[in-house]
């Protein structure tokens, strides 16, 4: 049974054409990826079939009665509000059928014999409704999800405006998995989420009876969890059944088929085009070069596989900094209570260590500590004086200017064409490098801040999450330009592939933290 059907779906976006004549469908039980490069249409798609977004052409059709949760990238948590009052929007309908009941029971005591009876029998409904619905164990269900997310740590009482990036993702995929909709739909969930609660996600999506559609780049993950991918390459969607190790092999064999049939194509046409040529003017092949010729003019021709875009990163180096970069001493790190006990730290001249720990306690804060952008709670921290330092941070730019010209902003002194060139090494298209800022995937934004830090020389890079949005492709080659840099590194990442093989050392913040884990 299809719960989703797509038809002929063709959608553009900033002057691109995102998606041409795609066609979907959801069965029940599938457990779906959707993968591809940066920027081929992913979210524009979970857009589409959520009804955020019209498509231009197709239409979108899910079953009847069907309910949707939708965990987006771009979900903004509405400031003044708790985190337990944001998990109990989660039981919105339900909280309003108890002030149904309850306005009922008030106008019990003036009314009269059939409306008694016609009051008695609409507030038996809604009590079996909220009994069912487990609807007086809601502090209970609130307190059991949180904690396998790691909300209970934080306080539910604190206000999601203080949150970090991983922590208001927690938060929505919280309130999400409470609202127990029949269809998941899951855009980057493991983005700014630590090793240990992807792991409790990656268990409860493995166990989930219902059907999901899952956008990550996360590739452990996903072969976890998925038993379909739907590849969104070229405008086009293409339908594998497996896990994503199978994908791959399959699309391999399939694009290795296609540029095996174009050029055997390619030298039929060569040759026909040779024997026209040569037998056409001649009385006694002429038929012969005619027919060959109508074989041509029918012949279907097959287009070149394209070759997709890889990025190619390159960090230039400085000068040498002096010995140690980074010296903490009983640096209590924290803004309105301390997040760390004291703690003394040495980063040394060209060691690259990557900090880890769970979400919430202060990895970005120790970040800007140790540069300076904030004043530390107690301690000292002395910066090199010939530290050069490059800092990639976690952030999203809503700037409507293209591409080019927030590059050019940094770089005034390049000409259009050196703009163009250095986006365009990073993975960027034409396409991208025109368009607005602010229409660009997060990933394809992260290639372009990653840009603007590879075209100046530095002898430090500090690095907040540089892999969250990048595909496959990119955090393959980050991680070869990373291990190829001569210089120091501090890296913040909840992804260990990613850091094991790159760096010398790791911190675990958890050992310093405050808080009770």
């Amino acid at each position: 049974m299809s719960i989703l059907t797509v038809s002929n779906v063709s959608h553009s976006f900033g002057g691109r054409q995102i998606l041409e004549d795609v066609s979907f469908r959801l069965l029940k039980g599938e457990h779906v990826a959707l993968v591809g490069a940066n920027g081929e249409g992913k979210s524009t798609f979970l857009n589409i079939i959520t009804g955020k977004l019209a498509p231009e052409e197709g239409k979108v059709a899910w079953c009847n009665r069907i309910t949707v949760g939708y965990l987006d990238q771009h979900t903004v948590l509405e400031k003044g509000k708790t985190i337990k009052e944001v998990l109990q929007d989660a039981f919105q309908h339900l909280f309003q059928l108890e002030k149904e009941m309850l306005e009922m029971y008030d106008k019990m005591c003036d009314c009269s014999e059939e409306e008694m009876n016609h009051y008695m029998e609409e507030v038996g409904e809604i009590q079996d409704i909220l009994e069912h619905s487990g609807f007086y164990m809601i502090d209970a269900k609130i307190n059991e999800v949180a904690s396998g997310l790691g909300l209970l740590d934080l306080g539910l009482d604190k206000d999601v405006s203080m949150l970090s990036g991983g922590q208001r993702t927690k938060v929505l995929l919280c309130k999400l998995l409470l609202e127990n909709p029949m269809i998941l739909i899951l855009d980057e969930p493991t983005n700014y989420l630590d090793e240990e609660h992807i792991t409790w996600l990656t268990e409860f999506l493995r166990n989930y009876e219902n059907a999901f559609i899952l956008v990550s780049h996360e590739i452990p993950f996903l072969n976890q969890v998925v038993n379909i991918i739907y590849h969104v390459e070229n405008c086009m969607l293409t339908r594998y059944v497996g896990d994503y190790h199978y994908f791959e092999e399959q699309y391999a064999l399939k694009k290795r088929q296609m540029e095996a049939a174009y050029a055997k194509q390619q030298k039929e046409i060569e040759d026909l085009e040779d024997f026209i040529a040569r037998n056409k003017a001649r009385v006694a092949t002429r038929n012969m070069a005619h027919s060959r010729q109508k074989k041509l003019d029918k012949m279907e021709l097959l287009s070149k596989p394209k070759e997709k875009v890889k990025p190619s990163f390159l960090f230039q180096s400085s000068r040498a900094s002096g010995r140690v970069v980074f010296d903490a001493q009983d640096l209590v790190i924290g803004y309105d209570e301390p997040l760390t006990k004291p703690m003394s730290l040495q980063l040394e001249r060209n060691k690259k260590v990557a900090i880890k720990g769970v979400n919430g306690l202060g990895k970005t804060t120790l970040l800007k500590t140790l540069m300076g952008m904030i004043p530390s709670v107690e301690g000292s921290v002395d910066v090199d004086p010939y530290a050069e330092i490059g800092f990639f941070e976690q952030e999203t730019i809503a700037s409507s200017e293209s591409a080019l010209d927030y590059f050019w902003k940094f770089y005034p002194a390049y000409t259009n064409g050196e703009v163009r060139a250095a986006l365009a090494k990073c993975g960027l298209t034409t396409d991208h490098i025109e368009s607005g800022v602010c229409v660009l995937s997060g990933g394809e934004q992260a290639k372009v801040r990653l840009c603007v830090i590879m075209n100046q020389p530095h002898n430090v890079l500090v690095l907040d999450e540089p892999t969250n949005h990048l595909d496959v492709d990119a955090k393959d080659e980050l991680k070869r330009a990373l291990q190829e840099y001569k210089g120091t590194i501090l890296l913040v990442s909840h992804d260990p592939d990613f850091y094991h093989g790159l760096v010398d050392e790791v911190w675990n913040l958890e050992q310093w933290t405050t808080k009770i884990l």
